[in-house]
């Protein structure tokens, strides 16, 4: 298997992120039969093992990703929690908000109760391990659904989902719309602290 094909492989397993790709589709991409792709594949993540990199190939049913390696998730978690990393901003934490109490969830709804595209937000929450994906809608599009992660238990101090507090504990009748956000990781600092 020449160097080329390997590269074009690790470059489209790479492009395509979370999603994976299949090996009929790197067929019709790269043009090469099956058994050449699942040979490269093979290749790839041999290579990766042999030189200890810090990804990997994973086999997700039929389609293939790049994922970091298992026993390096304590450092990720690090990471997220890094005062590098720096806070939220207000729109993670709206987005948080809202996933954190309809999950599992979709961008557009989020973007719905929002009244803004939630993108970068959505991004930047699964950097810092606080969301994940959690399915995907049956039906046309087979949009992806959001929750929270155990991750997102562990930083605020909650065993459970049932541990947040209530929405009727929340002035949600207030004219200060802005503030709902603040108090609800106001009284989850407080739960933090207890």
């Amino acid at each position: 298997m020449d160097a080329e094909t390997l590269a074009k492989i690790e470059g489209l397993l790479f492009v395509v992120g979370d999603e994976g790709i299949s090996i009929s589709e790197l067929k019709d991409l790269i043009e090469l039969e099956d058994d050449v792709i699942e040979a490269g594949l093979e290749r790839l993540k041999q290579d990766m093992e042999q030189t200890n990199r810090g990804i990997r190939i994973a086999r997700l049913g039929n389609r293939f990703r790049l994922t970091t390696k298992v026993e390096h998730a304590p450092l990720y978690k690090k990471l997220a929690a890094s005062p590098i990393q720096g806070g939220l901003s207000r729109a993670a934490l709206e987005t948080l908000a809202i996933i954190a109490y309809k999950q599992p969830i979709t961008r557009v709804e989020i973007d719905d109760i929002r009244g803004v595209k939630s993108d970068k937000a959505i991004q930047s929450l699964s950097s810092k391990l606080l969301i994940e994906e959690q399915g995907r809608v049956a039906g046309t599009g087979r949009a992806i659904l959001f929750g929270t992660t155990q991750y997102f238990l562990d930083h605020f101090n909650l065993e459970t989902l049932e541990d947040l507090p209530s929405l009727s504990e929340l002035d949600l009748t207030s004219d200060a719309l802005e503030e709902d956000t603040d108090l609800f990781f106001e009284q989850l600092n407080e739960l933090k602290e207890e």
